[in-house]
C-alpha cells in the first residue's frame, strides 16, 4: 500500500472494513516546522472547508474505492473547526467525536494545549439547556428574543454571553462552566446567554444596545428567582461581540466591571464594514481611538485573547491592549492556539472570566 496512510497508522488497503474500522479523528504527523494531518471521508466526492483558518481543501478519491482523503499541511499549536462539503450538504466527520453542533468537527494538532472542561460533542448529541428562561421583548431594539439564565454553583457575579445561542447549541458552555466551578477554578457566577439578532448592526458600538441590557434585560435577570450579583458584571464576547464587550465597558463604566474577549474586531470603525478591506483602516480603530482620549480605567479589569494564527488581527488588538494599560485598566494578554475560531476561543472564555473575577491578583 502506498505510504500515504501507512505512515498515519493506518492498517490494511484503503476502502476495506479494517481500513475503516481504525478510522478516527485526523491524523497528523511531524511535517517540517508543523504537521501534516489527514482528513477522511466515505462515500461521495467532497472538500474539506474550515473556519476562518484556511480556503476549502479538495480531496482525492483513492482509486476506484470509497475513500476520499485529504492531506492538509497545518502550523504548530492549531485548533480549527471543519467540515466536509459535498455537493448537497456541510457535515460533521462521522470519526471525529469532537464536534460543533450537528455539521462540524473539531480537529487539533498534537501540540495544542488541551482544553479542559469542554467535553466531545457528536454530531447527533443534544446538549443540556438552563432550565430558566426569559423572553425579552426589547422597546429599545425591538423584537422579542429568549436569553436563557444559568446559576453555576448557586449563582454568583453574572457573566453575560454575546452571542449566546453559540454557547448553547454549538459549544457546551453551561457544562465547561459547571466543571470549572466544581473543580474550584473559578468562584460560582450566573450566566446569562445573551443571543444576537442582527450581530453586525448590535455589536458595532452601538449605544442602544448596552441601554437596553442596563435598562430592560438586566432588571429581567433580577426578577427570574435566579440568584445573580449584578453590581457585578462581566461582559463576555468574541470577534464582533469582544469588540461590543469593550465598547460597553469604555461607554458604560457603571454597568461593566470587567471584560473578557477573544479576537476582538478592534478594526472595526462605523466605516470599516463597507470597505473593500475592513482590517485595512486605522489600526485599533474606533476604540482605540476612544482610549487615546485616556479615559479613567482604573477600577477595570479586561482579559485580551487572539488566535496566533490571526496575523492580520494581531496589530488592532496589540494597540488597544497597550492603550487599555496605559489607561489604567488591570490587562491580561494570551494568544491561542487557533485562528478566527469559537474552538480555539474555549479554553481562554473559561480562563479569562475566572482572571477577571479573581480582583486583588495580578
Amino acid at each position: 500500500m502506498d505510504d500515504t496512510f501507512a505512515r498515519f497508522g493506518f492498517p490494511g488497503e484503503p476502502g476495506t472494513d479494517d481500513f475503516w474500522a481504525a478510522a478516527g479523528p485526523p491524523a497528523s504527523v511531524p511535517a517540517g516546522d508543523g504537521w501534516a494531518t489527514l482528513f477522511l471521508w466515505r462515500g461521495s466526492p467532497a472538500s474539506v472547508g474550515f473556519e476562518s483558518w484556511s480556503e476549502p481543501v479538495p480531496m482525492r478519491r483513492w482509486g476506484e474505492t470509497d475513500c476520499w482523503y485529504a492531506e492538509v499541511a497545518m502550523p504548530a499549536r492549531l485548533r480549527v473547526t471543519y467540515q466536509f462539503l459535498t455537493d448537497d450538504a456541510a457535515r460533521a466527520d462521522p470519526f471525529n467525536p469532537a464536534g460543533a453542533g450537528g455539521d462540524r468537527s473539531i480537529a487539533a494538532t498534537p501540540d495544542a494545549p488541551a482544553q479542559p472542561h469542554w467535553p466531545p460533542v457528536g454530531a447527533d448529541d443534544v446538549l443540556p439547556l438552563p432550565r430558566t428562561r426569559l423572553r425579552w421583548t426589547s422597546g429599545r431594539l425591538g423584537g422579542r428574543r429568549t436569553v436563557r439564565v444559568h446559576p453555576v454553583g448557586g449563582g454568583g457575579p453574572t457573566v453575560l454571553l454575546l452571542d449566546g445561542d453559540d454557547w448553547l447549541y454549538l459549544h457546551p458552555a453551561m457544562t465547561a462552566f459547571d466543571a470549572a466551578v466544581s473543580c474550584g477554578e473559578m468562584p460560582a457566577v450566573t450566566l446569562v446567554f445573551l443571543p444576537a439578532r442582527d450581530r453586525e448592526a448590535e455589536f458595532g458600538c452601538r449605544p442602544e444596545l448596552w441601554a437596553a441590557i442596563r435598562d430592560e434585560l438586566l432588571p429581567l435577570v433580577a426578577g427570574s428567582g435566579v440568584h445573580a450579583d449584578l453590581d457585578r458584571l462581566v461582559v463576555a464576547g468574541q470577534s464582533l461581540g469582544g469588540l461590543s464587550a469593550m465598547y460597553a465597558a469604555l461607554e458604560f463604566p457603571d454597568l461593566v466591571s470587567g471584560v473578557a474577549c477573544q479576537s476582538a474586531s478592534f478594526w472595526w470603525t462605523p466605516e470599516a464594514m463597507d470597505q473593500a478591506d475592513p482590517m485595512g483602516g486605522p489600526v485599533g480603530g474606533a476604540v482605540a481611538a476612544r482610549l487615546r482620549r485616556r479615559p479613567d480605567l482604573s477600577g477595570l479589569r479586561v482579559a485580551f485573547d487572539v488566535g496566533e494564527h490571526e496575523r492580520r488581527m494581531l496589530p488592532h488588538c496589540e494597540l488597544v491592549e497597550t492603550l487599555a494599560e496605559q489607561a489604567g485598566a488591570t490587562v491580561r494578554v494570551s494568544r491561542s492556539a487557533s485562528g478566527h475560531d469559537r474552538a480555539g476561543w474555549r479554553h481562554a472564555l473559561l480562563r479569562d472570566v475566572a482572571w477577571v473575577l479573581a480582583r486583588g491578583e495580578g
